[in-house]
């Protein structure tokens, strides 16, 4: 989904995107991995899981079809996905948008998609991972709804004065290593958007972070269990991830890395891709982005 999946989340999605994490040490850990595997819903012995180094990510491991398959139970709930309906409302009253082509990068699913396109609007939905799309398609075709779904890297859309509402949503932002590549993903939003259009960029800032941050949490459901793993690096500027799944009786491993960023940061790359005026906020229903802000929400809108 990312660059597309196009990039979740993940993400912070290794945090925000579990619904009630169990949070622990390591030692913690290891008991909850033991825990399971008595149950007999995975043989795998705590010591099987290794919890004391993370490894790095591969600079490409969004194009890992693998990891998008094993997390999507932990990733797209049913409510998650059923909450979608509810965030499009949210969106299209922050930026006062109410008919028009919408470009919906890193879709996933077709989450927002497909409830986009519900209300009438032309719907370009793209993302990285062929396996999303899928979802996405099979949604919108139980619905008679027309989408038009792009399988491609977010880097390579480029569509000049084509949409009046672009949205990266759900922290799928920020995950190619090279940051030059991120501001590219901007600076194509902004040329494609026609004047006055708007883009909404959702993700969990780098000042929740800070407040909220765990290195280790886990979420159990009927599906299996995940362990997940955060590291900060790069002096706050990058998150490394590890997510340990225990589904069908074998452990699986997972890493992926992403860029973290605050408000200030959001808005430089921002106004550097040419939007004129850029908004924070600290929720889709449009809070202010301050102590008590629940993700980073910023709202940039090219000249007219």
């Amino acid at each position: 989904m990312f660059p597309c999946r196009g990039l979740v989340a993940p993400c912070l999605r290794a945090i925000s995107s579990i619904d009630e994490p169990r949070r622990g040490v390591n030692g913690g850990e290891c008991a909850l991995v033991s825990r399971f595997a008595e149950r007999g819903k995975v043989a795998v012995a705590a010591q099987s899981v290794s919890i004391d180094r993370m490894t790095s990510a591969t600079d490409d491991w969004f194009a890992d079809e693998e990891f998008w398959i094993a997390s999507y139970p932990f990733m797209f709930p049913d409510r998650r996905v059923e909450a979608a309906e509810h965030e499009v409302e949210q969106i299209l009253a922050l930026t006062r948008h109410t008919k028009g082509a919408v470009l919906d990068l890193a879709c996933g699913p077709g989450r927002h998609a497909v409830a986009l396109a519900r209300r009438g609007f032309a719907v370009t939905g793209v993302d990285r991972s062929a396996f999303l799309l899928d979802k996405a398609r099979s949604r919108a075709r139980e619905l008679d709804l027309d989408v038009e779904w792009v399988h491609e890297d977010m880097r390579a859309i480029r569509r000049p004065a084509t949409y009046e509402l672009a949205l990266s949503l759900f922290t799928s932002f920020g995950f190619f290593h090279d940051d030059a590549d991120n501001q590219r993903v901007l600076d194509s939003v902004a040329e494609s958007l026609k004047p006055g259009g708007a883009f909404v960029l959702d993700m969990l800032g780098k000042e929740i972070l800070a407040r909220i941050f765990t290195p280790t949490s886990s979420t159990e459901r009927s599906e299996g269990l995940v362990v997940h793993r955060h590291r900060v690096t790069d002096d706050w500027s990058r998150m490394d991830n590890e997510w340990i799944l225990l589904q069908h009786e074998r452990p699986r491993t997972f890493r992926f890395a992403h860029w973290i960023y605050s408000a200030r940061e959001i808005e430089w790359m921002l106004r550097k891709a040419g939007f004129a005026e850029v908004r924070a906020f600290g929720s889709l229903a449009g809070i202010p982005y301050g102590p008590e802000a629940e993700r980073l929400v910023v709202v940039g809108t090219k000249p007219a």
